[in-house]
Order: C-alpha cells, then structure tokens, then sequence
C-alpha cells in the first residue's frame, strides 16, 4: 500500500513539473517500440522532483518492481528490504539533495539499457560495501510503460479541457457580440422613432400655420373683392356721366398719333429722296465711266435715274401742299430707292467689265510698244552721258534744273492741283452722311498702306489686292462696314489722292526711321502705278511737293517770299515752335529719296505685262545725271547721293555697267572736291562716307545690294 501511495506521488509531481523535458510518444507500447527509441538526447528530472525526493527520504522504502521493472529477478524476500538495501536508497537519495538547494537539471550519461543490464545484476546477497561505493548510481527511470501511457492519456484529457474552455469562451464572446449589436439597434430604432415624432409634430405645426394664413388670406380677399365691387359701382356711375369727354379725348390722341406717323413717314421720305438723289449723281458721265463705257449706256443709266428721280419728286411734291405721304406713297419710294440701287450695281460691274477689257488693250499695246520703249531707254542713256561728259568739260555747273525737267515738274503740280480741286467738295462738306462716307473711303485707302511689312509675301499680295480692288471700284470692308468707290462721283479721285500722300507719308517717317521698309512699300507703290498711272502721277506730285531734290530741283528764293515761307517750299517743317532742326529735315529727305531709289527699281512680281516700268531705272539714271549737272547744296546733295547709291547702285551698276563707273569715276574725281568745297568742317560726316562708298565701289567694281531687298524666297512666305 505504501508503495501504491509513493507511486501515486511520484505521478503527481510529474505531472506537476514539466515531464523532465522527455519528448515521448504515448502510443509506443502498442507499436511495440522502447521508450527512449529515437531519442538522442540527454535524460533529466524537473527541478519539481526535489519534493517528491524528500518525502521519499523521509521514510522506509522498499525496492519495488518499479525500480526494477526490466529485471524479473528480484526475490519475494527482497520486499522487507535490507540495510544495505535501505543505505543504497540513502545514499541514492543523499546525492540527489542538492536538487533540493540549487534546483538544477540533472542528467546522467547512461543509456536506459545499462542502467536497466545493472539492476538485473543485482542479486539479494549483495556485498554492503559494494552499495556503499562512491561509485556513482545510474539514473533511475521513473515512469514505467503504462506510467507513459497515463500520462499520454492526461496530456490528451487536458487538451480536450482547453479545447472545451476555448470554444465555451467563444461562445461566450459571441454571445457577448450579439447581445451589444442588439442592445445598439434596439437604441438606434428608438431614436429614429423620436426623431419621427418631432418630424410629424414639425409638420403638423407647419399644416396649422398654413391653415391659419390660408383663412387669414380669404377674409382678405373677401374684403377686398367688397371694396372692389364697391368702387366699380362707382365707377360705372363716373363713366356714364364723362363718356363724352373720353370721347373727345380719344378723338384728339388719335388726331396726334395720325400726326405722328404722317410726319414720320414723311421724314423717311425725306431720307430716300437725298439717297436717291446722291444715287443719281453716280450715274451721271465721268471721267472714268466715259473712258470705261461707251456712250449709250451711260446715256441709259442716266435717263432711267432721272425717271426715279421724278417718281419720288412728284411724292415730294404732295407733302409741300400740307399733307402727309401715305402708305402706298412710301412703298413706292422705297421700290424706287431698291431700284436705283440695283442700277448703280449693274452700272458697276459693267465698268469692271470695260476696265478689264480695257486692261488687255494696254497690256497688247505694251507689247507692240516694248522694242520701241527699250530703243528708246539706250537713246536716253547715250544723251544722259555725253550731256554728262559736256557739262563736266564746263567751269560752272547749272544752279537749276533743265527746262524739260521743270516742265515735267509743273505737269505734275498741275495735276496733283487739279485733282485736290476736283475733291475739295467731298473733303469740305457737312453733310453727315457724305462726311461719314469720306472718312471710310480715307481709312480703307490709307489703313492697308500702313500695314505694309516684310513678313511675308502673302500678306503684301492682300493688301496689294485690297488697294487694287479699292481703286477699280469694287467693294471693299473697312472698319466692318463695305465701302467702294462708287458711292461718290469723286470716290476715286479722293482715294487716289489720299493714298499717294500716304505712300509719300510713309516714306517720310517708316523708311526714314527704318531704310529696309523701304522695298516692300516701294513694290506694292510700283504695282498700283503699273496697274493705275494716275495714282503714280500722284505719288509723283506728292514726293516732288515734299522733296523737290527728288525731281532734282533746287527752288530759287523770289523776291517778296517769307523766309519762313521759302523753308517750306524747300521741304523744311514750320510750326509755332519755329523750323525743324537740320538732322530731323535731312532724316526726312533720306526717308523719301530711298523710297524712290527703291520704287524706280521694283516691280510687282503677279502682273502679266512685260516691258519697262511706267517709272524705272531710266528715270534714276536721268536724276543721277542731272544732280551731276547742279551745283553742289552743303550736307544735302552728299546724303542724297550717298542714299540713292546705297539703295540703287546696285541695279544702276547692273543695267548701266561700264557708263555707271565712269559716272561714279567722275562723280569722284570731279564732283566731290565741289561738294568739299561748299561744306563746313562741323558737315564733313556726310561727304566722308560718300568718299569712302566711292573708292570701294571703284576698287571692287562693285555695289552690293542694298539691305531688305525682296528676294524671290520671300515671295513664298
């Protein structure tokens, strides 16, 4: 019984300690396998074994079957033990007392086999004194194969508990979980439910406050519909008592109304009878349409505007006997004004048509007169350097012009003089319709030409094709509106005049600020001189005006002349502030001269014509001879000359050749000491850079080209 009770312990402290950290499997006896098979490591008892060792040595114990479990030896007399028996035990458990102090892992090097082969050795009559050896003892296996087995079973009982434990927690949780989201939706419906019950209690309150405002409302109207039954009573009453007055009253405001139409209408009539009049004036002879129309149908247009004319007049007519035009009188007018309108078009695009076949007459006419022309152009040069040669053989030099330059001058005044006349009615008037229409005609002929710039080729072709189209009287937009000259018998001298001041303006200000302007204002110029000459002769009369060292013309002072006065003939600008400064006066001459060298030079490239220029390089040579031929001005004649030949050396070098060096020979040799000599030492900058173009052009025969000459790439831009 006692060794029941010291095994039922020695379980219990095994299981209480962490079994000696023995890996065992608890299934072994029934594979038939020994305890320790597979394992490699070292046996060892929990430190927890030290009580169960002291209870142990505390009382008389036998040597059980349990020690010797492997041995089938032991005798029935070995249960009442021995003293050696007992001391062995002792000493057993004597060196196990330090388990007790120190707690620490003890193992033993011996396998279960050996120490199993010694018990077996073991025999009752053992020597005493071979026990009490310092030998030490082998471990002692503790736990037998069915211990093993129980305590497989009561690893596998406790695992099934902390199962059982886990999964009542979890339950337990889950319970938990459900009871919160249950206890949050009860709350949650409660709340939505208070929050219902103010909302119906809002809205109730709302119902009974529209209730409240809709009885309020009836008694209102109630009251009102009263009053107003009331005053209507009181009214009909009032009405029938002043319905002849309203009669008489309504009488007089459609006698006014009348009135106000009548003198509306009549106004409007008024209104159409000047359009159609100012038609009229278009369609009488001038200058244009009789070169551009033959005889009869200008006689036709005519006749059949002044039948227009005389319908709206006789309308007219009854308005000066105190009555108004009626209706039927207006519609007629205006039919007549629509008609008039439709007339002035198809006169228009018959002068187009004329003008066109006029164009291809001129262009034949160049080109029966093209030999003659060039003929004509080598007779001038060989005149202009022989006149050159005989003049420089002379002591003095002419303090004018030739008598045939002068007279082309006076031509070209007379002209300009004539068609200023021929436009002061347009530019004088009062009119707010005419005035209107003057101001379009001068932006639509004045803005393209400011436009004019070397960006590029397409965009000189529109403005070029908008001047052109302006001038033979098409219909062009300016400022969004559409304007032709044709709407006024002097639209085409006014724009003509206007756009050759611009062209010389131009020249004035661009090219004398900016001298590589000058070609693309000098092209679209040549072009509507080709194309229109009498806008050529303008721009002509206009630079002469301006700067008559273009023509070359140098003019005398007569007597009786203002200074100030004569300053203006000779191109200087007289204000209040007085005469200009000289730098800004030859900055001016620069500009223009330049713009002329450029013109005389170029060509539009998109006309057909062949044959010389109205105005070419011919007209350069011959001014180029003539300034030879005068006597030199101090700082003028060195900075004109010195432009001109910057501008067009080049293309005088390549028409003239040899004759243009032996000019700049002279011009040199003969010319320039003239020019010194009249020139004060403060004015030598002009003469010093004309000296030095001079002695290169003769070193290299040479001239480049002048800077911001128009190539042919820039016409594809």
């Amino acid at each position: 019984m006692a060794s029941k009770n010291l095994l039922r312990e020695t379980l219990q402290g095994l299981k209480m300690s962490k079994k000696g950290k023995i890996k065992f499997d608890p299934y072994w006896a029934e594979r038939g396998e020994h305890i320790l098979e597979g394992y490699k490591g070292d046996l060892g008892l929990s430190p927890n074994c030290a009580g169960v060792m002291d209870r142990l040595s505390s009382r008389p114990l036998k040597k059980s079957s349990f020690l010797c479990s492997s041995s089938g030896g032991c005798s029935p007399d070995s249960s009442a033990g021995s003293v050696s028996d007992i001391n062995t035990i002792n000493t057993t458990f004597s060196a196990a007392t330090p388990l007790k102090n120190k707690r620490r892992h003890l193992a033993s090097p011996l396998s279960c086999k050996a120490v199993s082969d010694e018990m077996n050795s073991e025999t009752p009559e053992a020597d005493v004194s071979k026990v009490s050896s310092p030998v030490s003892l082998p471990a002692i296996s503790l736990l037998s194969s069915k211990a093993m087995q129980t305590a497989g079973c009561i690893d596998r009982i406790e695992k099934k508990h902390q199962e059982k434990a886990k999964s009542a927690l979890r339950l337990r949780q889950e319970k938990l979980v459900v009871a919160v989201a249950d206890a949050a939706s009860e709350q949650l419906k409660r709340f939505e439910e208070l929050m219902e019950l103010k909302q119906k209690q809002e809205d109730q309150s709302m119902r009974d406050m529209r209730d409240r405002e809709t009885k309020e409302s009836m008694v209102r109207y109630e009251k009102l519909k009263e009053e107003q039954r009331h005053r209507m009573k009181n009214l009909n009453l009032s009405q029938k008592v002043a319905e002849p007055e309203q009669q008489q009253l309504w009488e007089a405001e459609l006698e006014r109304q009348t009135q106000v139409d009548g003198r509306e209408r009549l106004q409007n009539l008024h209104t159409i009878q000047v359009e159609i009049l100012q038609l009229n004036q278009l369609l009488r002879p001038s200058s244009q349409t009789k070169t551009d129309l033959p005889p009869t149908s200008i006689s036709s247009y005519s006749t059949r505007g002044n039948q227009l004319c005389s319908q709206v007049s006789v309308v007219v007519r009854k308005t000066a006997e105190g009555q108004f035009p009626s209706v039927e009188d207006m519609t007629m007018a205006e039919q007549a004004l629509h008609e008039m309108r439709a007339l002035i078009q198809l006169m228009q695009e018959e002068v187009v048509k004329a003008h066109e076949w006029k164009k291809e007459e001129q262009e034949q006419e160049e080109k029966r007169r093209k030999m003659a022309a060039l003929q004509a152009q080598q007779d001038v040069q060989k005149k202009a350097a022989q006149s050159a040669q005989q003049k420089a053989m002379k002591k003095g030099l002419q303090n004018t012009a030739e008598d045939s330059t002068l007279k082309w001058y006076k031509e070209l005044q007379q002209t300009a003089a004539q068609c200023a006349q021929a436009i002061e009615q347009l530019s004088t008037t009062k009119d707010a319709q005419t005035k209107k229409l003057k101001q379009e005609l001068q932006k639509a002929a004045t803005i393209p030409v400011s436009q004019i710039s070397s960006n590029s080729g397409s965009q000189l072709r529109e403005i070029f094709d908008k001047i052109d189209k302006l001038l033979s009287g098409g219909a062009v937009v300016s400022g969004g509106k559409s304007v032709s000259v044709s709407q006024h018998p002097q639209g085409l001298d006014f724009v003509s005049y206007k756009l050759a001041e611009k062209f010389v303006k131009q020249g004035e200000e661009e090219v004398a600020s900016h001298h590589e302007a000058a070609f693309p204002i000098a092209v679209v110029a040549s072009g509507i001189w080709e194309l229109h000459p009498r806008v050529g002769d303008l721009i002509l009369a206009c630079l002469h005006k301006k700067c008559p060292y273009a023509v070359p013309h140098y003019p005398p002072m007569k007597d009786g002349t203002p200074v100030e006065e004569y300053q203006k003939i000779l191109g200087y600008r007289v204000g209040e502030s007085g005469v200009e400064d000289q730098d800004s006066f030859l900055k001016r001459m620069s500009g223009m001269i330049r713009l002329y060298a450029a013109i005389i030079q170029m060509r539009w490239p998109y006309i057909s014509k062949q044959g010389s220029l109205p105005h070419g390089l011919n007209h350069g040579w011959r001014w180029l001879a003539q300034m030879l031929n005068m006597e030199p001005l101090a700082d003028i004649t060195a900075t004109l000359l010195l432009d001109f030949l910057e501008v067009c050396g080049n293309a005088l070098m390549k028409q003239y050749q040899g004759q243009f060096f032996k000019l700049m020979l002279y011009l040199k040799e003969e010319y320039l000491p003239r020019i010194e000599a009249v020139t004060s030492s403060g004015q030598m900058g002009s003469v010093s850079r004309l000296q030095e173009f001079l002695e290169t052009a003769l070193q290299n025969q040479q001239i480049s080209p002048p800077k911001g000459q128009l190539s042919s790439r820039f016409w594809r831009t």
